[in-house]
């Protein structure tokens, strides 16, 4: 059984890895994954055992999904309202060097407050108002990539993988974000500086302006109603979490509803046509809805390792043949930049136990970090990137030339940070 587990896992992994080579949607080879690993693991073993485990394994993933299905569809409404105005109207340089440190500071802290993939989709629509070169945008896409990583690595609602081990309680808001910010501050720095000094002397060169058809059904007010009350939700959730002690989900969900009620109140006097687009309904039905089935397959496809105790035997072995810890979540890290960050980390939930391993210890914290910056260093290696790559046609060769290299430096000058911030404060 365990065997056919194994090379089930393997080939659904190889499968969301190659999504684009052979035209199969990860988000099927998940599923299809997931449903044979718990039929190959119902066969061999107690019915009773299998339904209570996979009743865990379902309530766990729930969480994740509710929280996304949150979050998504609160930063769809926000964007409907042309909120993100508030941002992209204060970018007034002139100099592309400086439009590039601009870009990757307001996408490291965005990434922080919304989440690495929405952060990405919004700051390269945000790129294709300001440039008009295709090679500008290529370049600045990438970096938003590595910026949004890096942001979303030291804050626990940042990045799926980061909110997976926050709501697992493997790490707690707070220390995550004092343990990790500098180190994913230097992850991004690095790389930036390097990029921007090859930008010297270059202007931007800005398209023509196109009528902005959402801000003609959505005053001034209603705008920034809808952005600074859905910033605060998200931001909040974390305050939520530690007054209720509830789940993330209940405060994403609370915070949803609390938005829906305040955007139906704003629109009630336009007509159905007018308000349509700018509705929660709308909102729920623009979110990446083939993202979230990923997420339950992959999930759900884990756990099938974590109850079969193979990631146990993982765990063990790996500790045996390296033995040390920084080069195991070290190595964990470059292996997210050729599969999804987020089986390795669900993978490293299973392998580790709380009891051994407690809240925001060295081990949590550094899977935190290297998971979440190390997606960067090839295109299809994050959700961020994989989102880049469709919306840019970024090529994963050109990436591979020309930015994997500088995420990879920025990955272990990171590195070196949290290993040399965590001797030097414990």
């Amino acid at each position: 059984m365990l065997s056919a587990l194994i090379i089930i896992f393997i080939v659904t992994y190889a499968a969301i890895a190659l999504e684009h080579p052979i035209k199969i949607n990860k988000s099927a080879s998940a599923l299809l994954g997931a449903g044979l690993l718990w039929t190959v693991y119902a066969i061999f073993n107690n019915e009773v055992q299998v339904n209570h485990q996979l009743s865990e394994s379902v309530a766990t993933t729930a969480q994740i999904v509710f929280f996304l299905i949150g979050a998504m569809t609160i930063v769809e409404v926000i964007d409907a309202h042309n909120g993100f105005e508030v941002i992209t109207s204060r970018i007034k340089t002139t100099k592309l060097s400086s439009l590039m440190w601009l870009v990757g500071f307001v996408t490291f802290f965005l990434s922080a407050i919304l989440d690495n993939l929405t952060t990405t989709i919004v700051m390269i629509s945000l790129m294709k108002k300001l440039l008009d070169k295709q090679e500008d945008r290529l370049l600045f896409a990438s970096m938003v990539v590595i910026a949004a990583n890096a942001g979303g690595a030291w804050s626990p609602i940042g990045d799926v993988t980061t909110t997976m081990l926050w709501i697992g309680g493997q790490i707690t808001a707070a220390s995550i974000v004092k343990s990790l910010l500098l180190a994913s501050l230097v992850n991004l720095i690095v790389p930036l500086f390097i990029v921007s000094y090859s930008l010297r002397g270059k202007m931007v060169i800005s398209p023509a302006k196109l009528e902005n058809t959402s801000a003609l059904q959505s005053n001034e007010f209603e705008r920034n109603v809808v952005f600074f009350m859905g910033l605060g939700v998200l931001v909040l959730v974390p305050a939520f979490k530690t007054l209720t002690h509830l789940p993330p989900f209940m405060g994403i969900l609370f915070g949803l509803g609390l938005l829906w009620l305040v955007g139906d109140l704003l629109h009630r006097n336009k007509d159905d046509q007018d308000k349509q687009h700018l509705s929660l309904v709308h909102a729920l039905m623009r979110i990446d809805m083939s993202s979230i089935v990923f997420f339950i397959g992959i999930l759900l496809a884990v756990a099938t390792l974590e109850h079969s105790q193979i990631l146990n035997s993982l765990a063990t072995w790996l500790d045996q043949t390296i033995g040390r810890q920084d080069m195991i979540v070290t190595i964990m890290g470059l292996l997210s930049a050729i599969v999804d960050n987020v089986p390795l980390v669900a993978a490293s939930i299973g392998m580790y136990d709380l009891a051994m391993y407690p809240p925001d210890s060295f081990l949590w914290e550094f899977i935190a970090y290297c998971a979440g910056t190390g997606g960067s260093i090839l295109i299809i290696g994050s959700a961020a990137g994989v989102a880049a790559m469709g919306l840019e046609k970024i090529q994963f060769a050109w990436y591979l030339k020309k930015i994997s290299w500088l995420a990879l430096i920025g990955y272990f000058a990171g590195n070196l940070t949290y290993i040399l911030q965590y001797n030097l404060t414990h």
